[in-house]
């Protein structure tokens, strides 16, 4: 058996319930040297600082929830800057909505030319994308001068969906709902 000592950061999370042990027993299976590793085996030995409970278990999975901002692009990897008007309707048996996005004057008319062409709407946030094809540009002139996008939820659950991303977009844009 191996012995795997760690160290651990300052922090307030471990502040109250501090332990004097801080190494573990890992089974020899999990360290091993590679033959084309610069390690050479010597050992390193660090002063014991104390751990909590929590982090004893080195098997212990912890689920991360990386928090993303909520965005809109038309090109893949290209936010748009411009914020929308957003009429939504919903069927009276509330099974099936639609979102319409309506964007005047949008940033990715200045940048489509550099970066690629519109390939759809996504919606990006922490769960993921939404995405529509059905996007239409406005022309005045020969000029683009906004952009109308539609959204089609077919089930309650892409209805629900669709909110969560909405009520996280509205939050992070200072939008707010107003209902007709």
């Amino acid at each position: 058996m191996a012995t795997l000592h760690y160290l651990a950061l300052s922090s307030p999370l471990f502040s109250n319930s501090l332990h004097n042990s801080c190494s573990i027993s890992v089974p020899s299976l999990i360290v091993h040297r590679s033959a084309h590793s610069s390690f050479n085996g010597q050992s390193l030995h660090l002063s014991c600082l104390r751990l909590p409970i929590l982090t004893r278990n080195p098997y212990t999975r912890v689920p991360v929830n990386m928090m993303v901002q909520p965005k809109i692009q038309f090109i893949q990897g290209t936010d748009e800057q411009t914020i929308p008007d957003v009429r939504l309707t919903r069927s009276r048996d509330g099974t099936n909505g639609m979102a319409i996005f309506r964007f005047d004057q949008p940033s990715v008319f200045d940048s489509s030319g550099d970066v690629g062409d519109i390939t759809g709407l996504y919606m990006i946030d922490e769960e993921g994308v939404l995405q529509s094809v059905d996007v239409n540009a406005k022309f005045v002139n020969g000029k683009p001068s906004g952009i109308e996008a539609k959204y089609i939820m077919r089930t309650p659950r892409e209805w629900d969906r669709f909110m969560r991303f909405m009520e996280r977009y509205s939050n992070a844009n200072g939008l707010q709902f107003i209902k007709k």
